[in-house]
């Protein structure tokens, strides 16, 4: 992930959304679907790729809210 990405996971038992670079998670706390809600619209603000962890750390979705460098061939 490049550095500025949001990232949504899981750890120890709580979802977090975080930046990437950052030492700490920007939001803790409440479900996985209120983390990513909050993933979500830092990613919109930032335009940045927004990625979805599951409970066991693998990638379960990314989005890309800002200048794609590898958008989908139509």
């Amino acid at each position: 992930m490049a550095k500025g990405d949001i990232s949504t996971y899981n750890e120890d038992g709580v979802w977090k959304s975080k930046v990437e670079g950052s030492s700490r998670a920007a939001h803790t706390g409440g479900t996985k679907a209120e983390q990513q809600a909050v993933g979500r619209q830092m990613a919109q603000d930032r335009q940045v790729e927004h990625t979805i962890r599951k409970l066991d750390g693998t990638i379960g979705e990314k989005n890309s809210y800002g200048n794609d460098p590898n958008p989908p061939k139509g």
